[in-house]
């Protein structure tokens, strides 16, 4: 009896057999979806404006297919030419398959086929030879499909995969190329054209084989006729449109930090922080600044919004066609030059080692082996802090440092998420030349210490994705706000640019905080500043570190920076009027004096020094006088005349009158004087 209730259930045991054998099957060899995933990075702006995109690593073009954003009419005309019992059948369409086989009994010959869009998806996915063995096994994963995804997902998955021609894959990017636009509203002749293309693609290649896409495109407007889904007069219509002759190229805007994004990013859509209108302005603006230049410098620019530190406009380079153009220069490790003096002094404010009106000495000092000097070489004497700073003067920026300590200003800027860093001395204790740039920072730093100057002192790193500026950082707090007013302050007050007027004289013009640095050996011209609620970073120089004989920050960089500013059209943030008083309130116990040494020393004659002898030959252009020490303000005279300083350079120049012997004399602010006796001799 066992035996025989054994053998009556034979037939069910096989058939759960062979389903569990079919389902084991399923599982151990599934379809391969995550082909499908390879798609174009895009990358967009904050209002999802197209910026850049990157071709897959096999160089197509393929973007992820959205129902939701192609037209609902191309959907349904490309089922009723394809696959009209798409939404009933489970794959594979029984119905087709005997429609074919008895056509191709009757002719000898296969007379049409009887994929569906599914079996068409997995022939995109795992491409064979055309035969009866390969027609089965894609009924067997069109089976697979249906079981995992839904049909309006396999019809995004086909309108993935399909080809269009060339490197173009998908119905989004064939759309763009094609006809310039998304597949949101297509024409009746675009719908056609983009049906009968997947099936011959390069041999209906519009800008390629244009008799044969017309000849395609009737076709299917034919067969949409046929399945009323396209009225005759229409149609007709569309057989006579013209067809597109060429590709539209893509968009390529913020090249260096669209390539970031789409790298660091998933597969697919990006939404950046940069402003699309913003960002080629931008480009445009420093591709037309450099051809001033003529030894092949190029530049980058940030521009940066303060109230949530998202990046607007991000210019790697002037061009990917510039000497090392494809490098993204904001990221490069340079030399700040000056551009880090703003915040020592700000560290200082908050020690109440000095403030703004606090006197310090601009004289010949020695720290230790170390002897900075003024860029230009001379010695102001006795300056307030606030003058140091507007005018970069190295030895006050030295002397606070050595005040606060370089190793704690590197501490401190390295929790603030700003590290110094010095050329091969990785392990060395900062030194006092980080004053004076001697250590590596790169442009979207300096563009977040200056952004925090902005805000009171806040540090927040820069944010580059629209998740990112959703969810602002903890801050950082680097200094007070009073602090980041009395620097902001001081910085707006600095020196105008030859031929910008003041922008306290302009109703119009922003009112910026900048500071501008140079590197040594005019290395890097940088210009830094904050003002109508963004901070501007702007470096000029070249992308290979060569020197640029005489550029620096203010001739090079800074005019960039306020074109960056004008570009913005709107007025500058209100920074206070006065150093000393903020919000009514005083800044604070401040030193009057920093370093008062118990005896000032007299001006020094730098050139001419006594005893020297000097051709007659420069007279005509003149021996511009130099001297250091004393309490600046220098009054010259030679053989007793004083002697008037030019208008166009400031300082004081001496055109001899002919050979012999002459006393040249200086007297500082406090009526100390130095004296030098020269000999000028006749041209031979």
């Amino acid at each position: 009896m066992i035996a025989g209730a054994i053998i009556r259930r034979l037939p069910v045991l096989g058939a759960l057999a062979a389903v569990a054998l079919v389902a084991a099957a399923d599982l151990a060899f599934p379809p391969p979806l995550e082909r499908a995933q390879a798609v174009s990075q895009l990358v967009v702006d904050r209002e999802g404006q197209w910026l850049h995109a990157f071709a897959t690593d096999a160089g197509r073009w393929r973007f992820a297919a959205d129902l939701d954003a192609i037209d609902p009419g191309f959907v349904e005309r490309l089922i009723a030419v394809e696959d009209k019992r798409y939404w009933r059948h489970w794959g594979v369409d029984p119905f087709a398959v005997f429609r074919a086989g008895i056509s191709s009994a009757k002719s000898g010959r296969i007379v049409s086929g009887a994929s569906t869009i599914t079996m068409q998806t997995v022939r995109l996915m795992e491409p064979r030879r055309r035969n009866l063995q390969s027609k089965l096994i894609e009924m067997v994963r069109a089976l697979q499909i249906e079981r995992r995804l839904s049909k309006t997902e396999i019809l995004e998955l086909y309108l993935t995969l399909a080809p269009y021609g060339g490197n173009i894959e998908g119905v989004r990017a064939a759309s763009l190329i094609y006809f310039d636009k998304e597949p949101v509203r297509l024409t009746d002749a675009e719908q056609a054209l983009l049906i009968a293309l997947p099936q011959a693609p390069e041999a209906r290649r519009p800008d390629l084989e244009p008799a044969n896409a017309k000849a395609a495109r009737a076709k299917v407007l034919e067969k949409l006729v046929q399945a009323r889904a396209i009225t005759p007069v229409r149609a007709s219509e569309a057989r006579d449109a013209s067809l597109p002759a060429a590709r539209t190229s893509f968009p390529r805007l913020a090249y260096h930090a669209a390539n970031r994004l789409a790298r660091s990013s998933h597969p697919g859509i990006t939404r950046s922080t940069l402003d699309r209108l913003m960002q080629s302005r931008a480009e445009a603006m420093v591709a037309a600044y450099v051809k001033r230049f003529d030894d092949g410098a190029t530049a980058s620019l940030l521009i940066i919004d303060n109230e949530t530190r998202a990046v607007r406009a991000a210019v790697g380079s002037s061009g990917l066609a510039a000497k090392g153009g494809w490098i993204d220069l904001t990221a490069a490790v340079r030399s700040p030059g000056s551009t880090l003096k703003p915040f020592i002094y700000a560290l200082a404010f908050e020690d109440g080692v000095a403030g703004p009106a606090s006197v310090i000495d601009d004289m010949p000092r020695n720290f230790g082996d170390y002897a900075p000097e003024n860029f230009d070489r001379t010695f102001r004497g006795e300056v307030r802090v606030r003058e140091a700073l507007q005018h970069s003067l190295n030895v006050p920026a030295v002397t606070m440092l050595d005040r606060i300590g370089a190793a704690r200003f590197a501490a401190i800027l390295r929790a603030a998420g700003v590290p110094l860093r010095t050329p091969h001395r990785a392990d060395a204790t900062p030194g006092l030349a980080l004053a004076l740039g001697g250590a590596g920072v790169t442009a979207q730093e300096i563009a977040t210490l200056y952004a925090a100057l902005a805000k009171g002192g806040d540090v927040r790193p820069l944010v580059w994705t629209t998740d990112e500026e959703a969810s602002i950082a903890a801050p950082y707090s680097l200094f007070s706000d009073a602090t980041a007013k009395r620097v902001s302050a001081i910085l707006a007050d600095a020196p105008s640019l030859a031929g910008r007027a003041p922008a306290k004289l302009s109703q119009s013009a922003p009112r910026v905080a900048f500071k501008t640095g140079t590197s040594y050996g005019y290395r890097d011209a940088w210009a830094a500043g904050h003002g109508g609620g963004y901070t501007v970073v702007a470096w000029v120089g070249h992308a290979n570190g060569s020197p640029r004989s005489g550029a620096t920050g203010r001739k090079a960089a800074a005019p960039l920076l306020f074109e960056a500013f004008d570009m913005l059209e709107r007025n500058g943030i209100r920074l206070p009027e006065t150093i000393e008083e903020i919000d009514g309130q005083p800044a604070g116990p401040m030193l009057a004096r920093l370093n008062r040494p118990r005896r000032q020393a007299p001006p020094e004659i730098t050139f001419p020094r006594s005893g020297v002898e000097v051709f007659e030959s420069g007279a005509m252009r003149g021996f511009a006088l130099a001297a250091r020490g004393g309490a600046a303000d220098y009054r010259w005279y030679v053989n007793g005349e004083r002697l008037v300083r030019e208008e166009t350079s400031g300082r004081a120049v001496w055109r001899p009158t002919g050979p012999g012997f002459y006393d040249v004399t200086v007297v500082d602010r406090k009526g100390r004087m130095a004296k030098s006796k020269v000999r000028v001799i006749a041209s031979r």
